[in-house]
């Protein structure tokens, strides 16, 4: 996932919409992008242990393990890819759909290994079971959500628009649609028997 997200970052189109927040801010102060992501995804523990309380399940205390671990590849991604620097407009939305690719195929991984997922998603699943929503539809309205905060964050620091562009919408409605197209491929294979065997 981490990789995935670098990509989409590298073509210069901008990030994804869950790394809006760490990616502006890491513009503003004096930590790298994977450290920025390291320290939000704390946050959405918080979160998530504010709207669940004592119902907060104590195997979702693993999520601390997975926090500097996606942010170690972040960075360790962005240092691989740092010579990655493309002008070409088609060359970048080829860079950005391998980006989307990569981290739909994380997210799919993710929820098919079913032992750890990611703070935000488990943000979003606790929204999502706590309102009764359809979790695609949280999770839509939660992308928005950091992508709106990335924006107020960036006009009062920049006073203007920072580490967000038209890769951010792209790939806010690609990963989605990416993630279903593996779910598929992975039934049709039964990938996922294979995994729990």
């Amino acid at each position: 996932m981490g990789l995935g997200v670098d990509l989409i970052t590298k073509s210069n189109l901008v990030t994804s919409p869950i790394s809006s927040v760490p990616y502006v801010l890491s513009m503003i102060f004096p930590f790298t992008f994977g450290e920025t992501t390291f320290l939000i995804s704390f946050l959405f523990i918080l979160f998530e242990i504010m709207i669940l309380k004592k119902d907060f399940p104590k195997e979702h205390f693993l999520q601390v393990l997975v926090c500097p671990i996606f942010g170690f590849f972040i960075d360790f991604g962005m240092n691989i890819f740092a010579f990655v620097n493309y002008k070409f407009y088609s060359e970048q939305i080829i860079l950005l759909l391998l980006g989307c690719i990569l981290l739909a195929l994380g997210v799919r991984l993710e929820f098919l290994a079913n032992v750890i997922i990611y703070p935000a998603d488990s943000l979003v699943k606790t929204i999502a079971n706590k309102t009764k929503k359809e979790f695609g539809n949280i999770k839509i309205m939660f992308d928005c959500t950091l992508v709106l905060t990335a924006v107020v964050i960036s006009l009062l620091a920049f006073k203007n628009i920072n580490g967000l562009g038209e890769g951010t919408i792209i790939s806010a409605l690609l990963v989605g649609y990416i993630t279903k197209i593996i779910s598929t491929v992975f039934k049709y294979f039964n990938i996922g028997k294979l995994f729990a065997n």
